[in-house]
């Protein structure tokens, strides 16, 4: 379906300077294929989707779209877009709206639609993403994950042959993110090509047929989801999965923010499906953050996820602290962390004392 050949795009700054962003890239797209991109920030995956829908202007290379190259001079990009649909990380809805118009007006104007075939496709498209019961109601009204399911339907109310998705879920709050990747699962299964620009690695791994690491502008990988993730070539692909499964704080003063780092933990926990211990881990941390934080030591939290195990562990040192912190919070603190976790393990070392606690979603 899409044939994409060295394909460059460079930015040129307000001083003069250049930003290779794309350096060449190839990549061929079946009809069917769901390709997952994924990648350190700053590295061209969402560049590389504009420029597949015209969105950037590339500097070089081909786009082979159903037969027609779109970065010609005469390519109607019009029609490019009609048939490469594009769903964005912050919805860009029409606010002022309904959102049965969102999903209206494009089919109207561009396809020719009268408004009662437009308005019943609408309608069709709303149920088919859970949102029918919100056909009149403004954007406004709307959560995140609405307004991004709502999204998807507009999208697909141009009937394209393929979509991209940049970041679908990045602008939503943790507990909106499966409703939306529930819709784009369900469009896999129902053969729609797509390219999804995604920082969630268990779902790029489910849903997707192929898996891309872009780094710097570059292809360094390029295989079936098994293939990418538990077998990458590159040592930069090891250290950014490895990244994605690693959250790690050094606090230094009293002021650190502790309830924004729960957060972070409850998140991460989400984020792997380590949902069964979600709360009992956050009131771990909360208590004993909130012990130790009164004596304004630096500490060092790890948190890590082992995809093979399905091993959450949470390393909490306190530097320079040689009693037991356990001991050391008051009765009511250390009631709440010994009757909601009771595989806590604390060693006292050299260097301070080190809490353990482990989660095996496996068993969750």
């Amino acid at each position: 379906m899409i044939q994409i050949n060295n394909l460059s795009k460079t930015y040129i700054q307000t001083d003069g300077t250049q930003t290779k962003v794309l350096r060449g890239i190839s990549l061929n797209v079946e009809k069917g294929e769901v390709i997952s991109i994924i990648g350190p920030s700053g590295t061209g995956k969402s560049t590389f989707l504009r420029c597949i829908n015209g969105i950037e202007n590339a500097d070089g290379g081909e786009i082979i779209f159903e037969g027609e190259n779109i970065l010609a001079p005469n390519a109607d990009l019009k029609q490019v877009r009609q048939k490469i649909g594009m769903v964005f990380q912050n919805f860009n809805l029409f606010d002022h709206l309904t959102i049965l118009q969102n999903l209206t007006i494009a089919p109207m104007k561009l396809l020719g639609m009268s408004r009662d075939e437009a308005e019943k496709q609408a309608l069709e498209l709303l149920r088919q993403v859970g949102m029918a019961e919100k056909a009149n109601v403004m954007p406004s009204s709307l959560s995140g994950g609405q307004k991004q399911r709502v999204a998807i339907a507009r999208c697909l109310s141009m009937h394209p042959d393929c979509i991209l998705f940049d970041e679908p879920t990045s602008a939503l709050d943790p507990t909106m993110v499966g409703e939306v990747l529930s819709v784009i699962r369900h469009l896999a299964s129902e053969g729609m090509t797509m390219l999804i620009v995604t920082h969630e690695m268990q779902f790029a791994k489910d849903v997707s047929t192929r898996v891309v690491f872009l780094s710097e502008g570059n292809i360094l990988e390029d295989g079936t989801p098994e293939q990418v993730f538990d077998n990458p070539q590159h040592q930069e692909t090891k250290d950014f999965l490895q990244r994605n499964r690693r959250l790690h704080y050094e606090l230094t003063s009293r002021e650190a923010d502790t309830y924004a780092i729960n957060s972070d933990v409850a998140a991460f926990c989400l984020k792997y499906g380590v949902t069964g211990k979600t709360f009992r881990i956050e009131l771990v941390l909360e208590e004993l953050l909130h012990v130790i934080a009164k004596d304004c030591r630096p500490l060092t939290l790890d948190i890590t996820f082992s995809e093979q195990s399905r091993q959450l562990t949470i390393d909490l040192l306190a530097h320079g602290v040689t009693t037991s912190l356990l001991q050391k919070a008051d009765q009511l603190s250390a009631q709440i962390v010994r009757g909601v976790s009771c595989n806590i393990k604390e060693t006292i070392t050299p260097e301070g004392v080190l809490l353990q606690t482990e989660s095996n979603a496996a068993k969750e």
